[in-house]
């Protein structure tokens, strides 16, 4: 892809999975990059694995205030100009049993954590143009039972990208989304490493494989670079297919044989 020299992106949720993998894909075409996330000790890592001339903040998404300082204090180091809007969480319940505060955490996470990351980090990018990308999920385009909460917010999520791509793109802010399958993480190893709950995936799944943290990062930095620059309120599904067919049966482990 094309050169990112002179760029600076901006990654929620940048200390491991998906965020370090796109942290990674800007960094090896030459964007400087900072990272976000809660645990210090995996900031710290992830930074080892950059290199040098990127930056780490330590960051709870679901804080405005925080939000909004540590993008002050990002683009004091280098002007923003790409955000990605990594950051989330997700909890599995039958539907009258969901917890309200198990509700609220992850719509706090997924769901404001964007919200605010997208109203904050855009303004920066406003000064000078440039794109902002959420990581949503197959699970905003196809039902998961038990996993209600999750799905709203990514739904949302899903939303909330196109209509501030509209009301941005004057402004000279892209915003799209990638929604990701069954993708090899840590948030996702109780459903791939659970058998039947992973052969119900692979088998909505066209091109029948898990997905890498790299099949993810690829599309968000072609979202977020020059190559795509007439490209704005896309929700592009990165999921082997899956959305061509229907949600998994994630009762499948609970089934007797």
């Amino acid at each position: 892809m094309g050169n990112l020299d002179a760029q600076h992106a901006f990654v929620t949720g940048g200390g491991s999975g998906i965020g370090l993998a796109c942290a990674k894909a800007f960094a090896a075409d030459g964007a400087s990059v900072t990272i976000t996330g809660r645990s210090e000790s995996r900031l710290h890592d992830a930074l080892g694995e950059l290199g040098d001339g990127h930056a780490a903040i330590s960051l709870d998404v679901a804080d405005e205030g925080a939000v909004e300082e540590a993008v002050k204090q990002a683009h004091e180091r280098i002007p923003i100009t790409i955000a990605v809007a990594n950051a989330g969480t997700g909890a599995a319940h039958p539907f009258f049993d969901t917890p309200a505060q198990s509700w609220r955490e992850v719509m706090s996470t997924n769901l404001d954590g964007t919200f605010y990351t997208f109203k904050h980090a855009g303004q920066a990018i406003a000064e000078r143009g440039g794109a902002m990308c959420a990581v949503s999920s197959i699970a905003g385009l196809r039902t998961h039972r038990l996993m209600s909460a999750y799905t709203t917010s990514k739904a949302a999520i899903d939303m909330l990208v196109r209509n501030t791509a509209d009301e941005l793109g004057a402004m000279g802010v892209r915003v799209n989304s990638v929604c990701p399958g069954l993708v090899v993480t840590e948030l996702s190893r109780g459903l791939y490493e659970t058998d039947p709950i992973r052969e119900d995936y692979l088998a909505c799944m066209p091109v029948a494989r898990l997905g890498q943290v790299e099949d993810i990062a690829h599309a968000v930095r072609f979202l977020c670079g020059p190559e795509a620059s007439w490209v704005t309120g896309v929700v592009m599904p990165v999921d082997g297919g899956h959305h061509l067919r229907r949600g998994p049966d994630l009762l499948a482990g609970t089934k007797p044989s």
